[in-house]
């Protein structure tokens, strides 16, 4: 019976795992900057700030003197699951979130600059009712990464530049959800235990850009090599629910390891001075997430209980976002900026489930600049509605007579984003 039961835990912890890991827009956030924000993200030949170090750092190359910038993005969403099978909606609980970032660069010659970058492209988290259907699927799910990036940038002309980063990355990641832990065999019921995992990991990852700046035209270039996060963690099974006879039997602690393979992003731009005080830029951003094929996640128990490790496969596919975006400059204090953008997801539907389900989408942004002597500020908005899917939530939650699907169902998403920077040039 402990081997039974220790088989349980495993295959919903597992699938607990990979679905709170394999959804969720890719779980990109490209948002690191309101002045590239507001112009759909389409900065890769424009690069022009600071925070150049995160969407391509041979930008810096450009800059004058030192400069600093910092913000943040508060991200927020409204999602529904409509259970076809229930005829029933379910609502996700409401959070905001905001991935921040700081940026510094320094002009150290003529021809060289060298710059460092904070930021957090890849997290988000997702919260449902407590009580709903899935909640054996997931009730809650939270992941954060920090990035710590040093750059150098050098001008080979004064048109051409190119740079070179290393990043070191800090990930967190925390999970969610109801198990049932099956007694029936054994003269008991079918009992709730939610499960908790927590872990953490890190890891090196390798970035570059280029830029070439015509008098009237920019081409841009921007790498950020792929890495594997390697995490490490425990997990903790509440077994209140659980009655004195069986609880020998049903671990409620172990050791947790897994490593998840994150993409290489290739980003290519344009930028066009459409007149003295117009501009237009487009991106295409092309990332590799065909990396993420499987989760593998290895869990120890305390001895007796033996080890485990349990793979799914994910299959994701490579993906792209077309980008652009507009800046008018009104006088030399003020811009108004806009922006549009088509974000294909990679995720196969056969992967989705309450865990931030991602889709296609695309969203309209805006924002304006203020400049007064050293002082910059930029604010951005971001409105993002996801194109409607349905899922069958990999049929985990069926009806115990006729075997009907009770978690088929559609996701409807509409993200908001506000974003604000506040740069020093010195």
């Amino acid at each position: 019976m402990r081997r039974y039961i220790t088989a349980i835990v495993i295959f919903s912890l597992v699938f607990f795992a990979l679905s709170s890991l394999s959804n969720g827009a890719g779980f990109l956030i490209y948002e690191h900057g309101a002045a590239a924000m507001a112009m759909g993200g389409a900065f890769v030949a424009l690069a022009n700030n600071p925070s150049a170090i995160f969407h391509n750092p041979a930008g810096i190359a450009f800059l004058e003197g030192t400069q600093i910038s910092f913000g943040t993005t508060l991200i927020t969403s409204n999602s529904s699951l409509e259970l076809t099978n229930l005829a029933t909606t379910v609502e996700a609980v409401s959070q905001w979130f905001y991935p921040s970032n700081f940026y510094i660069s320094h002009k150290m010659n003529d021809r060289v600059a060298v710059g460092f970058g904070f930021f957090n492209p890849y997290g988000l988290g997702t919260k449902w009712p407590e009580d709903y259907a899935l909640r054996f699927i997931s009730t809650e799910a939270e992941m954060k990464t920090f990035f710590f990036n040093p750059v150098v940038a050098v001008k080979l002309d004064e048109n051409f530049s190119v740079s070179v980063g290393v990043t070191y990355v800090y990930g967190i990641l925390e999970l969610n959800r109801v198990n049932l832990i099956n007694l029936t065999a054994y003269g008991g019921s079918i009992y709730e235990a939610p499960i908790v995992v927590k872990g953490t990991g890190d890891a090196i990852g390798l970035n570059a850009g280029a830029l070439y700046r015509g008098e009237n035209f920019s081409l841009g270039f921007n790498w950020r090599g792929g890495f594997d996060l390697n995490l490490e963690g425990d997990l903790a099974l509440d077994n209140s629910n659980i009655p004195a006879p069986f609880l020998a039997a049903v671990p409620t602690e172990a050791d947790v390891t897994t490593t998840m393979s994150m993409p290489h992003i290739l980003g290519f731009g344009v930028a066009f001075n459409l007149t003295e005080s117009l501009i237009f830029t487009a991106d295409l951003h092309y990332v590799l997430w065909s990396s993420f094929e499987e989760l593998a996640l290895e869990i120890d128990y305390p001895d007796p209980v033996p080890d485990d490790t349990e793979t799914f496969e994910q299959n994701w596919k490579d993906s792209y976002v077309l980008r652009g975006g507009f800046q008018y400059t009104v006088n030399e204090k003020f811009a108004l900026r806009a922006g549009f953008l088509y974000d294909k997801t990679p995720q196969p539907v056969e992967a989705m489930d309450p865990l931030l389900a991602d889709a296609n989408r695309w969203a309209l942004t805006g924002g304006f600049g203020y400049k007064s002597g050293n002082f910059v500020v930029d604010v951005a908005y971001q409105y993002e509605p996801f194109i409607d899917r349905e899922s069958e939530n990999r049929d985990v939650v069926l009806h115990p007579v006729t075997g009907t699907n009770l978690g088929l169902g559609t996701y409807s998403t509409t993200a908001h984003l506000i974003g604000m920077s506040i740069g020093f040039v010195f």
